[in-house]
């Protein structure tokens, strides 16, 4: 009987997730994370209460391990840091890495447990290659539940040590399975925000680290020159992509001001909330961030050219390959064709890649709207997941 610790949220995922292993033999073990930062608007106590419940309607035993000190370190001080440093984070990738995936394995060692478990809609296959076992993960077979990017920097040791039991599943089959075997919280709504951070309100704890700072928001012109397409003739594919992923230098005579802000750290490019500008013909989001002069750049409507991107570079030591196989298949491709996606909740975005000795170009088949640094940009091959970047 092989032994599994189960990351227990509270919620119906990981509570359905621990009965399907516990139906196939396992030997369960339940585990719920406390977060007790008091910065967090995470509801730990009532989530724990949620999952001790769970555990005893299942029969298992049940530890909660206190993460506290992890999570401020790891996860609350990065997130409010890059914000503060124009950058917009996903908390949500980096905890899975940093937390769950990191120290529910070295709980495992302590409980001799064979494997880790939690509640992700992903998929997990093993496979041989060159004589050496090779862990993938693919996307769910239910499209609007995948939770694949949210696993995107994960490494062939914690593939190899993990299970997910609701790959194959939709929510709906979850429910009617968590219902059959009267769980107490089978309609428990799914929880919402931030890994361990809850509905966190950003602003607020950033207007606490740093004071406010009078900016000016100046509007670009979608006609401005910066816009004007470049001259590539006679250049090379690299030497195209070079030019056409360099980032817009905007300056404050290319616009004029239309109003204030308190922080450019408050704000993410794409964003429209939060301006608090009317009277124009159509709503304006913010294009870019200037935080050495604390300006805000923004773009009237929705298609404006300064939201999107065709082609970005990621640095070589950006890259997270899912294992090398695919590295080495990519670097010997130009180009080499992937789907992508910039958001966990996006559908997939064709792209090519094409390889230097710095890293990868991405040149996306259509121009991505609001790409931000911080934030990451994970590529498929079919419906494999075989690497992360992240742009910056």
């Amino acid at each position: 009987m092989k032994r599994v610790i189960v990351g227990l949220s509270g919620g119906v995922d990981s509570s359905v997730a621990a009965l399907i292993l516990k139906k196939k033999g396992y030997e369960v073990i339940g585990i719920y994370l406390k977060n007790n930062y008091k910065n967090s608007f995470c509801d730990w106590e009532e989530e724990s209460i949620s999952a001790l419940m769970v555990s005893q309607q299942l029969g298992i035993p049940f530890y909660i391990f206190d993460i506290t000190n992890y999570y401020k370190k790891l996860i609350f001080d990065y997130t409010i840091n890059e914000y503060i440093g124009g950058k917009t984070p996903n908390p949500d990738v980096l905890c899975n890495n940093k937390i769950k995936f990191n120290i529910f394995l070295k709980k495992s060692v302590i409980l001799k447990a064979d494997y880790i478990a939690t509640g992700h809609y992903v998929r997990k296959k093993k496979t041989c290659i060159a004589g050496k076992t090779i862990y993938k993960l693919f996307t769910a077979l239910d499209n609007k539940k995948d939770q694949s990017y949210f696993l995107c920097n994960l490494n062939q040791n914690q593939i190899k040590k993990s299970l997910f039991p609701l790959g194959k599943l939709n929510k709906e089959k979850v429910r009617k399975i968590a219902e059959s075997a009267k769980l107490i919280n089978a309609k428990r709504k799914d929880s919402q925000g931030i890994c361990f951070l809850g509905k966190i309100n950003l602003a607020t704890v950033i207007n606490k680290k740093i004071n406010n700072k009078l900016g000016k928001i100046i509007i670009i012109n979608k006609k401005c020159k910066v816009y004007k397409k470049k001259i590539l003739y006679g250049l090379s594919t690299i030497e195209k992509l070079y030019i056409l992923s360099q980032k817009i230098k905007y300056r404050p005579k290319y616009g004029k001001i239309i109003g204030y802000h308190k922080g450019v750290y408050y704000f993410t490019k794409g964003q429209r909330k939060g301006l608090q500008i009317g009277g124009l013909s159509k709503p304006i989001f913010v294009i870019e961030k200037d935080l050495k002069q604390n300006i805000l750049y923004v773009g009237l409507g929705n298609n404006h050219p300064g939201l999107f991107n065709s082609v970005i570079f990621i640095k070589k030591e950006n890259i997270n390959w899912i294992y090398k196989n695919y590295k080495n298949l990519v670097y010997k491709n130009n180009p080499f064709k992937v789907k992508t996606k910039i958001r966990s909740r996006q559908s997939f975005q064709m792209a090519s890649l094409y390889n230097i000795k710095q890293g990868i170009y991405i040149y996306f088949h259509s121009p991505q709207r609001a790409l931000t640094e911080g934030q990451y940009i994970v590529l498929y091959f079919r419906n494999e997941l075989i690497c992360s970047c992240l742009y910056s």
